[in-house]
């Protein structure tokens, strides 16, 4: 009788995590990157996030590995998008006055 509770009650848990976590980690990262990269297309910016910071972190002097760069372009998209446009904007002011 008690698993006619609980069977039910444990696939019905097991779906929503999935659900959940295939939410969190897949679906909401790819609509921020889209979110992210129709931005820059509309602002006609032929970078990617990479280049973007990557040049940031040039024009500021610091030098960061690939990985660090990978990783701070999923925590950009996902916390703070229109940071990308303040790094562009940075690098294009700092280009025209040199």
């Amino acid at each position: 009788m008690v698993a006619v509770i609980i069977i039910p009650l444990s696939i019905v848990a097991i779906l929503g995590l999935t659900g959940y976590l295939l939410y969190r980690y897949v679906i909401s990262d790819f609509l921020s990157n889209k979110s992210v990269n129709a931005t820059l297309k509309k602002y006609n910016i032929n970078k990617t996030q990479f280049e973007i910071i990557q040049e940031y972190y040039e024009a500021k002097g610091d030098s960061i590995s690939n990985q660090e760069i990978s990783r701070l372009v999923k925590q950009y998209r996902r916390k703070e998008p229109e940071q990308f446009l303040a790094m562009y904007d940075s690098v294009r002011e700092k280009s025209r006055s040199e």
